[in-house]
């Protein structure tokens, strides 16, 4: 009885897991439930020992005071405040401008706005809500294709999860053990990549099929050259300086991730006050917004913790290590197989989810085996970015199914997103083949 506890409670505890999450269980509860269950079961056949139970309160007390994880709600405000305020609104507005005259130009201003406000606020439930509210009626309204609007506008506001600062870069900071600063510099490349592939589709959609990406009718684009300018520098030219200050002081070395959230929350309050659309109702929504986000997350962060701990004293740990280093072909092996179970949780799954359960296990083995760690967390945040659009749980498709008009079918939502997801895999295709892409910037000193 000894052995079977030995040898294979540690895999029950993690299909378990799986298991109620799949039913729909809370995330935090599922990990603390099953943690609880398992350690009772490994104490009563032997196989687990109490004291590894002590040290979950001390654990629970350094995640309290992680520095690093403070970046999360200070990320989550900024992109909050900048929904609330309308900056969000008139950036898009004055880049449909834009871009309107050409075919597909509107899906075009998308993909832009998309990753102007991914590098600002990196946050996805804001930006996707934002521009399925504008941009999708209009598009709707002027023939567009469906499938490619609704497509182009999750694919788009997913960029925020791997174009800096991304919250799903913070928690794999954490987890991997390595500096967050050096993640968004490996992440910057593969971002600007993501978006010019999404471009590119729409650009080639446009050129093979105009009617499904038409051109806005002149008189819709019309602007004096002089009130356009104007409106340029009001909307285009504030969430660039704040770009400039949240990446650039991360960047070169002047600020910490957590710190340069801090002057990007005041920079979005202080662009909301010229924008003269600050108000305390809005404010109170922001708050609100990030503490429920926030909590969400350091509930989860808890029972993972939990669960890590008991995981580790049913020695689970050892055995899925020795499974995973000893794979056929080595460090192929491995990677193809972490890959594909994150892609595949990714179908059912929440990032938060995957990264405090999944990435565990499987980042001690990517140590072990050599890999770069920095690389590593990056091909592991472009594969996380999958997980906000795959169906039927990607969260992007729930946002604009939310604010979507009755006459989108969610059917038509999923097949649009069904090219962007190809896009993103090719480009995580790529970047795992050629590493440079993700290491030349974290190895230029900026300090």
């Amino acid at each position: 009885m000894e052995t079977l506890g030995f040898d294979w409670l540690g895999p029950l505890m993690f299909l378990g897991a799986l298991l109620f999450l799949s039913l729909g269980y809370p995330v935090a509860f599922s990990l603390g439930g099953v943690a609880i269950v398992f350690a009772l079961i490994g104490i009563n056949v032997d196989a687990f020992e109490p004291s590894f139970l002590a040290a979950l309160p001390s654990r629970i007390f350094d995640i309290m005071k992680n520095y690093t994880l403070l970046a999360i709600p200070y990320f989550i405000f900024l992109g909050s405040v900048l929904e609330k305020s309308g900056i969000a609104e008139q950036l898009l507005e004055t880049v449909g401008i834009l871009f309107g005259r050409l075919r597909g130009g509107l899906a075009l201003a998308v993909v832009v706005v998309g990753a102007m406000l991914a590098a600002t606020t990196g946050v996805v439930a804001a930006t996707v809500v934002a521009m399925g509210l504008i941009s999708l009626p209009i598009m709707l309204r002027y023939g567009y294709n469906r499938e490619l609007a609704t497509g182009v506008i999750a694919a788009s506001g997913t960029l925020g999860q791997i174009i800096p600062p991304s919250v799903v870069l913070v928690v794999l900071g954490d987890q991997l053990g390595v500096s967050v600063g050096n993640l968004f510099l490996g992440a910057v490349i593969p971002g600007l990549m993501m978006a010019g592939a999404f471009a590119l589709h729409v650009l080639l959609v446009a050129f093979l099929k105009p009617e499904a990406a038409p051109a806005l009718p002149p008189e819709v684009c019309q602007m004096p050259r002089r009130e356009l300018r104007q409106r340029v520098v009001q909307s285009m030219l504030p969430p660039l300086v704040l770009i400039l200050l949240v990446l650039g002081s991360i960047f070169f070395g002047i600020a910490t991730p957590t710190e340069a959230g801090a002057v990007g929350s005041l920079g979005a309050i202080a662009l909301a006050l010229l924008n003269r659309q600050f108000s305390w109702v809005a404010l109170r929504d922001s708050c609100e917004a990030t503490l429920r986000i926030s909590s969400m997350a350091l509930f989860i962060l808890i029972g993972s913790t939990a669960f890590s701990l008991v995981f580790r004293g049913l020695h689970g740990d050892r055995f899925m290590f020795e499974i995973l280093s000893n794979l056929p072909g080595e460090g192929v092996g491995f990677l193809t197989l972490n890959m594909l179970v994150v892609f595949l949780l990714g179908f059912f799954i929440d990032f938060f989810e995957i990264a405090f359960i999944v990435v565990p296990i499987f980042a001690p083995v990517a140590k072990a085996l050599g890999f770069n760690m920095i690389w590593y967390g990056v091909i592991l945040g472009a594969n996380l970015q999958t997980s906000f659009l795959t169906p039927p749980f990607g969260f992007a498709l729930f946002y604009l199914r939310g604010v979507a008009p009755a006459i989108v079918k969610t059917e038509e939502l999923y097949r649009g997103v069904i090219p962007f997801i190809c896009l993103q895999l090719l480009v995580l295709l790529i970047i795992i083949l050629f590493p440079d892409l993700v290491m030349w910037l974290p190895s230029l000193s900026f300090d």
